[in-house]
């Protein structure tokens, strides 16, 4: 019983000794201690912060649509002004206007084949906002497998230690199993920063298809009203 209390303590105190180095060292030391393999981490980082940016500005530039701009494109479709039509489109840079500009071209053909037309330009628009997404869902998946990657290469390396000294103080084996961890920490961190930044750019990229629908509906409606 005695040996026991004795093990105890010596293990509460290396957890103690291990925490208040963890509370001394600043953030980017507690970092280092994970080896080579954060490197690869810090890569895929900064890769999943320039794609979320990068496709925010794009998703949030292609979801800005005037409010009165499907009122004026009917307004000049009643009044039988298709060229003005055509250059308000022309002039909006956004895919709504690209898509009702691909209708305005179609005018005279048949409903269906305005539609189609409409519906071909909003799949590459679609593909244009959804570009690089998938580097997100690719970091997310692959992040945590590089700090697990990271944990099991430094558990090895501390059991080869082990194996070659024969034995190691507690407060040395509790250390090194913490310094270890954080690979695998910071791997599950940013897989979970990606996974959020693809859900929640897709969730935009959803609203901007919903108002290219509404726009390509209202339009199809204008063409089937009679003309003034």
């Amino acid at each position: 019983m005695g040996i026991l209390l004795q093990v105890l303590d010596t293990a509460k105190t290396a957890a103690q000794g291990a925490a208040a180095g963890v509370q001394q060292m600043s953030l980017w030391d507690l970092l280092q201690k994970g080896g080579w393999i954060m490197y690869p981490l810090y890569i895929l980082f900064v890769g999943a912060v320039f794609v979320f940016f990068e496709r925010l500005i794009a998703i949030r530039k292609a979801s800005r649509i005037e409010p009165n701009f499907m009122s004026i494109i009917k307004d000049n479709i009643m009044t039988g002004n298709i060229i003005s039509a055509r250059n308000l489109a022309k002039n909006t840079d956004n895919p709504v206007a690209r898509m009702i500009d691909k209708g305005l071209q179609r005018i005279g053909k048949p409903i269906d084949a305005i539609e189609k037309s409409m519906e071909n330009v909003g799949k590459l628009e679609m593909y244009k906002m959804e570009k690089n997404l998938s580097i997100l869902t690719l970091i997310a998946g692959i992040a945590p497998m590089f700090g697990f990657l990271g944990t099991i290469i430094g558990m090895l390396q501390l059991f080869s230690a082990i194996a070659a000294k024969g034995e190691l103080e507690l407060g040395e084996i509790a250390g090194g199993i913490y310094t270890k961890m954080i690979t695998s920490a910071t791997g599950l961190i940013i897989g979970l920063l990606a996974y959020v930044a693809f859900n929640f750019l897709n969730t935009q990229v959803d609203k901007t298809a919903n108002k290219m629908e509404m726009a390509s509906a209202e339009f199809i409606d204008i063409l089937q009203e009679p003309t003034k």
